[in-house]
């Protein structure tokens, strides 16, 4: 069954609302599941910083769009972009086109690059969850934060090593995202499902 088909037959967290087959999809499939790798970080860390000020929404509708423009969020090829790529970034319709967001991007494949001579992104993330995954038990939306003193932690963390675009909200976007904390409410089908692969990330 598609997630479509089952939009209402099963309980999701009430941000996903309906009628939207590919935000359904990203809830049901990606929100709150752990990245494997570096790469995927990257990009999910880049995209959280372009949606602050805008709706998840409306990136993940460019999110091809920001693959195609951004090499595919490999580091090491936006961090050599020189200004004739940030010239072409500034052209692209099909991308958020705010220059301070773009020349974050850069800054921070850069930044990636430097950390990566000692640690992974992975590594270096999961390194502030000293008991795992943060497991959250939220029965309202009015009970999930912004932000969190872990969240403060990681981005002063992230600041630290150069980073930017990557305040304390932001971050928190990012960790519910990329299953760092369980945000799914109890009463969502993906709560228990994303639980477990949580627990799993965190025994490796």
């Amino acid at each position: 069954m598609t997630p479509a088909s089952r939009s209402k037959a099963i309980a999701r967290c009430p941000w996903v609302g309906i009628g939207d087959a590919e935000y359904t999809r990203y809830h049901d499939e990606e929100w709150g599941v752990p990245l494997k790798t570096d790469r995927a970080i990257f990009e999910k860390l880049t995209l959280e910083g372009f949606q602050s000020g805008l709706s998840w929404r409306t990136i993940l509708r460019k999110r091809e769009n920001f693959r195609r423009a951004f090499d595919r969020f490999a580091p090491e090829r936006i961090a050599a972009y020189r200004a004739k790529d940030f010239t072409r970034l500034m052209n692209d319709e099909g991308i958020v086109r705010n220059r301070a967001k773009i020349e974050a991007t850069i800054n921070n494949a850069k930044a990636y690059m430097s950390l990566r001579e000692r640690t992974t992104l992975k590594k270096f993330l999961w390194s502030f969850l000293d008991d795992g995954p943060v497991a959250n038990n939220f029965r309202a939306m009015s009970e999930i934060p912004a932000q969190t003193d872990l969240s403060k932690r990681i981005a002063k963390g992230l600041k630290d090593e150069g980073f930017r675009f990557v305040g304390p909200t932001t971050v928190y976007a990012f960790m519910q995202s990329a299953g760092m904390v369980n945000d799914h409410l109890v009463s969502c089908f993906r709560h228990d499902e994303c639980a477990k692969l949580q627990r799993s990330t965190a025994a490796r």
